[in-house]
């Protein structure tokens, strides 16, 4: 390794040394512990930013401890304290990664590539980042931060250049720690606290002094850019009384098997007059409200008593359809 190399690793990780935030799932705790611990905080960080899945992860581990536990916990238990984090199917493959780590790995998180992105919710990132904390193996993951970074420091900006292939062989340029568990979270750490999206603190970095963007005084980022879907919706809405009625969702995609109004894709309405608009995912939802009066059977509904919302197990997105009828 080149010295140049090292000394921007040294930067990094002394900078780590002194600013890194004090985060629940980086306590000192045992090996098997520390397995637990980055597998959830992994999974509720892959579409969550650390403000939001603290809390969530304090109460997470306080009723589900370990791997076992985690293996056997009731879906509806499991769903209740994942609630308000989204993308719920990271909760189910969770669990079901809980199961295959104790069914066969003897309980213990794999320790290879292969091994580890054939379990449930597991991608390269993932895989990276618990191989990197868990068993200090020399990867660094790719997140948002640690890319903004790389982008900023080399000042990449073409289409070509900010392709995830070339980001990928460029990464080799943060060189390698011993501490490599604590070199990736580093670089994250740095692209989360000062090298942030807008407004870079620059002269807090370890290593704005080669910073091609820093040099150049340009912080703008290009984005490859991604298409969101647009997609139609009708929300049936039934109502008796103070409640409305709702079903299990088994027919689309997302927010899979769990509670929502029953509801319609079409395609390529005309003159579409939405009443509701969600993004979710790679999706924008655009949604028109109509009501019904009660007349048909619907496999596994239920009503829901709309004063008592909070006692339910409900995604966020149901949740926000009963605060907007019921302002409307």
């Amino acid at each position: 390794m080149h010295t140049k190399e090292q000394l921007l690793t040294k930067k990094i990780l002394n900078w780590y040394d002194l600013n890194k935030r004090s985060l629940p799932w980086r306590k000192d705790v045992s090996f098997k512990k520390k397995q637990y611990y980055t597998l959830v905080s992994e999974f509720m960080l892959q579409q969550t930013q650390v403000v939001t899945v603290i809390p969530y992860f304090k109460r997470f581990i306080k009723f589900i401890p370990n791997f076992n536990s985690l293996a056997k916990v009731k879906n509806e238990k499991l769903i209740k304290l994942w609630e308000g984090l989204g993308y719920y199917s990271r909760a189910r493959n969770l669990k079901k990664t809980a199961q295959l780590i104790i069914k066969n790995f003897r309980g213990n998180l794999p320790n290879n590539f292969d091994d580890l992105t054939k379990l449930p919710g597991i991608g390269n990132y993932t895989a990276s980042a618990i191989l990197a904390i868990v068993f200090n193996r020399p990867y660094i993951p790719l997140d948002g931060n640690v890319e903004r970074v790389l982008k900023r420091y080399l000042y990449l900006k073409k289409d070509k250049e900010i392709q995830k292939s070339n980001l990928i062989e460029k990464k080799t340029i943060f060189g390698k720690s011993l501490r490599s568990g604590d070199y990736a979270q580093a670089l994250m750490e740095l692209g989360a606290l000062i090298c942030k999206p807008t407004n870079p603190i620059c002269n807090e970095c370890p290593i704005s002094k080669n910073c091609k963007s820093y040099k150049k005084k340009d912080f703008n980022l290009i984005k490859t850019t991604k298409k969101n879907l647009e997609k139609y919706f009708i929300l049936k809405v039934y109502k008796k009384n103070q409640s409305y009625l709702l079903i299990k969702n088994t027919k689309f995609n997302f927010l899979k098997n769990l509670s929502i109004f029953p509801m319609e894709e079409l395609s390529n309405p005309k003159n579409f007059n939405e009443n509701l608009n969600f993004k979710m995912s790679n999706m924008n939802m655009n949604i028109k409200i109509q009501y019904f009066k009660f007349n048909q059977k619907f496999p596994s509904s239920y009503w829901i008593d709309k004063k008592k919302l909070d006692s339910y197990m409900l995604p966020s997105f149901t949740k926000k359809v009963v605060r907007y009828l019921e302002k409307n």
